[in-house]
């Protein structure tokens, strides 16, 4: 195996958006670092984005969102292992672990090995639903659950309508997020991430996908919205946000079909509603969410995860043992006394 440092734009082929050039020039912007690597691992050749970031402004540890993109089949773990050895002379002095969000659909040989250890918790969602819109758009409605073609239906026989919004629009759409971040108890960005991810989109130079803030209203009342975006042939639900206002009106399924039909438009192949439950709990927190989303695909697939190569075993202890200690807080006891809820993925 070789690993080379390359320009950010040479990671502008990725299938997955978390690994391009773009992503990681957005996230320098807020914290990150970004290591960008062409790798070659025998005849397949592919790119990697290493983001780093110090804690507590001393302790960098790095992180690969949804990536690698080349799936080994066999031999995963010792393919983690070998990128991990070959990039680690580039990553700054001390670091203490690399990350990996893997984007493998979970089947076969597990990616365990001896350096690696299974993260707690998973920075993006392990689950996630997948709507095929290959095809006609009579065909994508025909495959939802009934249910979800009706509230679809309804939201237009009822006057919801959908447009895209503009950078001015955010400050509002913010507002609605922040109502939505109550109500559910989940952690956000600041303002200023959102708006940054719209704005970095339309001014990288190299080749960025398609972000829009897609805004549902009823008769001028800002229902919902939802940032959506189009990157090769996929598209991906990144952020959503609902009044509890006029909910009976369904503007949440208004727009994911307007975000369906413009990737359509688009060329995209598939549209990645962006994590749900592994399985359908009642009891699960976010089973509403998981009823929702399966009802346009029941298509759920799932990841391996993450999981960390260690550089530093004493201080990836103590580190993983902080980590455990704030998720306890964020999903169990800040929740259950109705302060918060998960923070938001440090990607």
């Amino acid at each position: 195996m070789t690993v080379r440092p390359v320009p950010l734009s040479c990671l502008d082929t990725s299938p997955e958006l978390l690994q391009s050039g773009f992503w990681g020039a957005f996230k320098e912007g807020y914290g990150w670092k970004a290591f960008p690597f062409e790798v070659s691992a025998g005849p397949a050749t592919f790119g990697l984005l290493v983001l780093v970031r110090r804690l507590a402004g001393r302790f960098p540890i790095a992180y690969v969102p949804f990536g690698p993109v080349h799936d080994p089949g066999a031999g995963r773990g010792g393919t983690l292992a070998l990128i991990a050895r070959a990039v680690r002379e580039s990553l700054p002095k001390g670091t203490l672990f690399l990350r990996f969000d893997l984007p493998w659909a979970r089947d076969g040989e597990s990616p365990a090995g001896p350096r690696l250890r299974k993260c707690r918790s998973d920075m993006q969602p392990a689950s996630t639903v997948v709507v095929d819109i290959s095809v006609s758009a009579e065909q994508v409605l025909a495959a939802m659950k009934p249910k979800t073609r009706y509230n679809i239906r309804l939201a237009g026989k009822k006057g919801v309508t959908v447009v895209e919004g503009t950078p001015a629009d955010v400050p509002s759409w913010y507002a609605l997020y922040q109502e939505t971040a109550r109500r559910d108890r989940i952690g956000i960005h600041s303002r200023a991430y959102y708006q940054g991810l719209l704005q970095s989109a339309a001014g990288y130079s190299g080749e960025a996908p398609c972000v829009q803030l897609l805004l549902a209203r009823h008769e001028g009342e800002l229902l919902a919205g939802n940032i959506v975006a189009y990157w090769k042939d996929r598209a991906a639900y990144l952020y959503g946000a609902s009044s509890g206002a006029k909910r009976n009106l369904m503007p949440t399924y208004a727009l994911q079909w307007e975000a369906i039909t413009r990737a359509q438009a688009r060329g995209c192949r598939t549209y990645d509603l962006f994590g749900v439950p592994p399985r359908p709990d009642p009891g699960h927190p976010m089973f509403g969410l998981y009823q929702f989303k399966t009802g346009f695909s029941e298509q759920v697939r799932e990841r391996w995860g993450t999981w960390d190569a260690v550089y530093r075993p004493g201080l990836r202890a103590l580190f993983g043992a902080a980590e455990a200690a704030r998720m306890f807080y964020y999903r169990g006891l800040k929740k259950r006394m109705g302060r918060g809820g998960t923070p938001a993925a440090a990607t």
